[in-house]
């Protein structure tokens, strides 16, 4: 069974710095591609970014330059560094794994971790 958990959530001030983790169990994690969302109150879910098997990210344009997606396959683990956060960062993340399988694509989120930045 795939879990995902996400820890480092909080409470910043504008222009600080915070630091996600997700911890993955259960999945071929080295072969599974990895993406950031965030959910702020009232709004749909938003992809804030990817990195795939071989490292390679992608980023929205809202958190390009700011924010940083790394992984380390030894660990499980997937990182998300942001820096100069805004008060429009504040919002719910989560984590998603994604992999393909016999039974074909599987996706799984983790149960996401708040990220409060005041003004």
């Amino acid at each position: 069974q795939v879990q995902l958990v996400e820890s480092g959530g909080g409470l910043v001030q504008a222009g600080g710095s915070l630091g996600l983790s997700c911890a993955a169990s259960g999945s071929p994690f080295s072969a599974a591609v990895i993406g950031w969302y965030r959910q702020a109150p009232g709004k749909q879910r938003e992809l804030v970014g990817t990195i795939a098997s071989t490292g390679n990210t992608n980023y929205a344009a809202s958190v390009k330059g700011r924010f940083t997606i790394s992984r380390d396959n030894a660990k499980n683990t997937v990182s998300l560094q942001m820096n100069s956060l805004k008060p429009e960062d504040t919002a719910v993340y989560y984590c998603n794994l994604q992999f393909t399988s016999s039974l074909g694509l599987r996706s799984y989120w983790g149960q996401g971790t708040q990220v409060t930045v005041s003004s």
